[in-house]
């Protein structure tokens, strides 16, 4: 494993990052979705999905978007 490699989840606060515990991390980016969509609209949000992963995780992804943030915004790299 490279030396330089993220472990553990990073937050910024006052412009400096530190670490931070999962459930935050993620409570912070849920809450930047949360306000782009609000302040701009559903379509602000995108998403990119990996050809790799199982189908199952592919649906997941864009039933999330769809459903769950009201935008068309996916894509993968299929096509490639």
């Amino acid at each position: 494993m490279a030396p330089q490699r993220i472990l553990e989840p990073l937050v910024r606060e006052h412009g400096r990052l530190r670490l931070a515990t999962w459930d935050e991390a993620l409570d912070r980016a849920a809450a930047g979705i949360q306000q782009a969509v609000s302040l701009h609209g559903p379509h602000t949000v995108g998403m990119f999905s990996c050809s790799k992963a199982t189908n199952e995780l592919n649906y997941a992804a864009q039933k999330f978007m769809r459903a769950a943030v009201g935008s068309n915004n996916i894509d993968s790299c299929n096509r490639t």
